[in-house]
């Protein structure tokens, strides 16, 4: 039996799998399953693909993405996680998903096709000032960027784009920082430099399901 978790329109079942509601009934995109209950079509949100589902079962109860929000997403990807983030801000939400590798913008569009709450955009999340004119004042800023220089990268769009009562999410990837330091050190670094940004809500280091990765989870002071 499918039920409400404690993060807003994510669900879960007994086995602590998580699912969002399918904006599309029937589609699918990736190889995710699809589970109908009592008339309703859920889709069951990977945590091994999904740093965010990998954060709420980490611990994360509030990820600050509800429905009607209008979200950034920097570094979407193949559109795995961008989709369930439409599934939660539902029709009257927006998603703005961002990747500078034509490949995988190839696929976003595709998911967007169907997804129409997602406007994919092929840009460079370190040159906000390229795609100011295609992104709207947002709600959440999200970011997954495998880049030395991330945390600059969240800042420049957090000051660009967020609004004032704003939250923004950093997926950080410590190995992309620096390899032969030890992730803990570079978390501690991190944290000390979004804090003098930031309000820092929650941070969760997302092993096992992904290695040497922490979740920060922030609002504007």
């Amino acid at each position: 039996m499918i039920k409400p978790s404690k993060v807003f329109e994510v669900y879960t079942d007994y086995r602590k799998r998580l699912y969002t509601v399918n904006l599309i009934p029937g589609s699918k995109v990736y190889d995710e399953k699809l589970v109908n209950e009592k008339g309703i079509e859920y889709r069951e949100w990977n945590a091994r693909k999904s740093k965010l589902a990998a954060s709420i079962l980490k611990g994360c109860n509030n990820i600050f993405i509800r429905k009607n929000d209008v979200v950034l997403y920097l570094g979407c990807s193949y559109g795995t996680t961008p989709s369930h983030v439409a599934d939660i801000v539902g029709e009257g939400g927006f998603v703005f998903a961002l990747d500078f590798a034509p490949r995988v913008m190839r696929d976003m569009v595709f998911v967007a096709e169907e997804r129409q709450n997602i406007a994919p955009i092929l840009g460079d999340a370190n040159q906000p000032l390229s795609y100011v004119d295609k992104v709207s004042s947002v709600d959440v800023v999200y970011q997954d960027i495998a880049q030395r220089n991330q945390v600059d990268i969240f800042i420049k769009n957090v000051n660009m784009f967020l609004k004032n009562d704003g939250y923004a999410l950093l997926a950080l990837k410590a190995r992309s920082i620096d390899v032969t330091r030890k992730p803990k050190g570079i978390f501690g670094e991190v944290k000390e430099a979004l804090s003098k940004e930031l309000v820092i809500i929650d941070s969760k280091d997302l092993d096992p399901y992904e290695k040497d990765h922490m979740m920060f989870i922030c609002k504007k002071k």
